[in-house]
């Protein structure tokens, strides 16, 4: 057998090492990352927007600071907007005209029940469906098959009830779900597109999660304002 056979041959082994393992092993980590049990299975404003999802994922980080701090990185977001705080040159590959915002936008903070938030020349828009400032934020794509939540919680310590820290050092959890109908695919189609697609966002999303604590940890930092000590 030639060398070249045999890399061909050892690379579709591993392709099918990887297909057989993800669902069995990876997928789970995949769909919840960073996320506590309790978080996947609770309930989020816009749950109800999309009920029979076929797929979901739910995907959270803590961030060293309260709501206020987080939620203007949030309403900001979108193509021409504040962007997604990801990969930008990845997304702009795909022309999205996607460029993260490293500061605040004021003529995007009045996000309104309604809005259209695009995803990109040609690529369509979210509307949203679901605004609770400082808590929770619902965007629902023009098909009706993609519904995009998120939710700010105060962080549950052991006995699940929120820390008893300092306001200026409090952690807040920011939950990412997604609630989709895959396209309409024959089975084999759609294990290639679960395979390919669901890591791929994760990838994405993990950077827009560690993105926006970034930011609002740096604005948490920059709002604190020094006690003078009397001489």
């Amino acid at each position: 057998m030639s060398m070249r056979a045999r890399i061909a041959g050892g690379a579709c082994a591993a392709a099918g090492l990887a297909a057989a393992s993800y669902p069995l092993l990876y997928r789970s980590k995949c769909l919840t990352w960073g996320a506590t049990p309790d978080e996947v299975a609770m309930n989020l404003p816009g749950d109800e927007l999309l009920p029979g999802a076929e797929l979901v994922t739910t995907r959270a980080i803590g961030i060293s600071a309260q709501p206020a701090s987080i939620w203007p990185w949030l309403v900001q977001m979108g193509s021409g907007r504040g962007g997604a705080y990801t990969y930008d040159w990845l997304e702009n590959l795909a022309g999205m005209h996607m460029h993260s915002a490293n500061e605040i936008l004021p003529q995007f903070q009045d996000t309104k029940l309604g809005d259209e938030l695009s995803l990109g020349p040609g690529r369509g828009v979210m509307r949203v469906e679901v605004l609770n400032p400082e808590r929770a934020l619902a965007a629902r794509f023009q098909d009706g098959n993609w519904v995009w939540i998120f939710a700010l919680l105060p962080s549950a310590g052991p006995d699940g009830q929120p820390d008893g820290v300092a306001e200026a050092t409090s952690v807040t959890r920011l939950i990412s779900r997604n609630r989709m109908n895959l396209p309409a695919k024959a089975q084999p189609a759609r294990a290639i597109y679960s395979l390919i697609m669901e890591p791929g966002s994760l990838v994405l999303e993990r950077r827009m999660l560690l993105g926006i604590k970034e930011r609002a940890e740096r604005l948490t930092r920059a709002r604190e304002i020094p006690i003078a000590v009397p001489g």
